[in-house]
């Protein structure tokens, strides 16, 4: 436990990890995926394994999917009626995906990783989003089978490597529970901070999150989903540069991940 307590950064990496936190706190309240910039980080400036740096990287998540969604909820209550019936798949899912992601090799582990970045770049450049029409708010029709078996899906690779996951959870809560993007973006900030509470739960439990970097980065990720709650949504073509920045940066680390 000592080991993953310990901070050993210089002034240039405590830096990094400001800037990195709250700009990924934006990001993920904005768009999402900022785990694909927080697991690099992880892996190559602190030196964690694949499997710890996934684990640590929930600290993160959690906290500033709680910071955003408590606002959301607050100005948009109506948002989140009739939720259950997708939270409750998608933290059945979750379990078993960070049990698979104790148990998985490191090696399997760091190239899934990058395997993940190559096909989140892909998605980046073909941005897929466009098919998700935004519209006003619509009565959706969440309690089904398909629903319960998509966000069970979910709630898999969310419990198993996180990353990107925002994306798959627009698509399921547009596509195939028929809710607009105005209800998905605030059930998105919740459903994430569902399924993260017992991953972080059960890779806290197997010794896997190291709580000196995972708190330090999360504090910084909660003061960004702060800001990016209150300021960053009201500033022009924010999402652009955000979009941008994250092509950039995911095509460097898939480059690392194999090189």
């Amino acid at each position: 436990m000592e080991n993953f307590l310990n901070i050993d950064l210089n002034f240039w990496q405590f830096l990094v990890f400001v800037v990195v936190g709250i700009l990924t706190g934006i990001i993920n309240t904005l768009a999402g995926s900022g785990s694909l910039i927080t697991l690099p980080v992880f892996i190559f400036m602190c030196g964690l394994s694949p499997s710890v740096a996934n684990a640590t990287n929930r600290i993160g998540v959690f906290l500033q999917s709680f910071v955003a969604t408590s606002k959301y909820a607050k100005e948009k209550p109506e948002v989140f009626k009739d939720s259950l019936w997708l939270i409750i798949p998608a933290i059945l899912g979750s379990i078993l995906g960070s049990k698979i992601a104790v148990n998985i090799d490191e090696k399997m582990m760091n190239y899934t990783i990058g395997g993940l970045m190559v096909f989140m770049l892909l998605m980046l450049l073909f941005k897929p989003e466009r098919w998700l029409i935004a519209d006003k708010i619509t009565k959706a029709n969440n309690k089904t089978i398909g629903t319960f078996i998509t966000f069970f899906m979910i709630g898999i690779y969310g419990g198993f490597i996180q990353a990107g996951v925002g994306f798959f959870l627009l698509a399921g809560l547009v596509l195939v529970s028929k809710y607009s993007l105005v209800q998905s973006n605030g059930l998105k900030l919740a459903l994430v901070l569902a399924f993260t509470a017992p991953a972080l739960a059960l890779f806290m439990y197997y010794g896997k999150v190291h709580y000196g970097y995972g708190l330090l980065m999360g504090i910084f990720q909660a003061i960004g989903a702060w800001l990016g709650v209150n300021y960053v949504t009201k500033i022009p073509n924010a999402n652009l540069w955000i979009y941008r920045l994250l092509i950039v940066i995911v095509a460097v680390s898939a480059i690392k991940f194999f090189v």
